[in-house]
């Protein structure tokens, strides 16, 4: 066997071993309810299902790791910039603590994994924020992991796709969080510029500042089903406007039918809709060496 299928094979069974980690912890007992429907759904069939509820459809978080394997071909994963994790700039306090407790339950060093691997063949460079990760906030490490595989792509001309999933800023990195926005953003303009290709894909939730700049700037936008979008929560908006919002705000659904969204597809379809888009849009490349 060659050295390049030896390196595949390890490379796809740590893909598969940190998606296994990364997949939902569902209780030890055989069944469980359905956050949505109430329903109780066997442990199996949930798994069986990609943790979509094969009763109502209701799509559970899960983690990066495990979407990443769902999505990319066998064997081709690569990580990238596995080191570059958040500190405490601003000596806020319990942060370092709840870094360590996140980590330890995640096995995640950040909030977002990038990497390398191909879809239908077509090399890309992908990301996904982690929700079970202090909601997936965006801290300046975490920004600075989007921007570098912005650039990565946008050096090699590959294809972008990212998977967001965020509570939004993280509060105990104050400014330095918020400024990611604008740094995203701008990489992403650049990214443009050069002819880049980039596909966002909203999962449940999305929300704050990763939706107010890299997650709503993809050339195609993307959501699974049910997720909730947008940059103030509902009741904040309630109480902001004094009004009840109309039924479904700010779901994937309702910002389709707004136009936000260029289409809501179930995760059990996702893989198949990508590899169509990379296609119609000709986008995939080699990197050598």
């Amino acid at each position: 066997m060659s050295n390049i299928n030896i390196l595949a094979q390890r490379r796809q069974k740590l893909l598969a071993l940190k998606a296994l980690r990364s997949s939902p912890v569902v209780p030890a007992h055989k069944e469980e309810a359905c956050p949505s429907c109430g329903k109780l759904v066997a442990r199996r069939d949930l798994s069986d299902h990609h943790y979509v509820c094969p009763l109502c459809g209701y799509h559970h978080p899960v983690g990066a790791y495990y979407r990443l394997s769902l999505v990319l071909d066998k064997g081709t994963f690569r990580e990238l910039e596995v080191n570059l994790i958040s500190n405490d700039p601003l000596q806020f306090p319990d942060y370092k603590d709840k870094l360590d407790q996140a980590r330890r339950r995640t096995g995640m060093g950040e909030g977002v994994v990038t990497a390398l691997g191909r879809i239908g063949g077509y090399l890309v460079a992908v990301g996904a924020l982690d929700s079970r990760f202090l909601m997936g906030s965006m801290s300046a490490a975490l920004g600075e992991k989007v921007t570098r595989l912005i650039e990565y792509a946008g050096k090699n001309k590959l294809p972008l796709i990212l998977f967001s999933a965020s509570g939004g800023a993280r509060m105990q990195e104050g400014i330095l969080s918020l400024m990611q926005m604008a740094k995203t953003a701008a990489a992403l303009e650049r990214f443009s510029r050069k002819g880049g290709f980039y596909i966002s894909v909203l999962t449940h939730p999305t929300t704050g500042g990763v939706t107010a700049s890299f997650a709503s700037l993809g050339d195609i936008l993307l959501a699974e089903p049910g997720a909730l979008i947008g940059f103030a929560g509902p009741r904040v908006i309630e109480q902001t406007i004094g009004q009840k919002l109309p039924e479904g705000f700010q779901r994937a659904e309702y910002l389709l039918e707004h136009g936000f969204l260029d289409a809501v597809v179930p995760r059990d379809r996702l893989r198949d809709v990508l590899i169509q888009l990379l296609r119609l849009h000709g986008k995939g490349g080699d990197i050598r060496g």
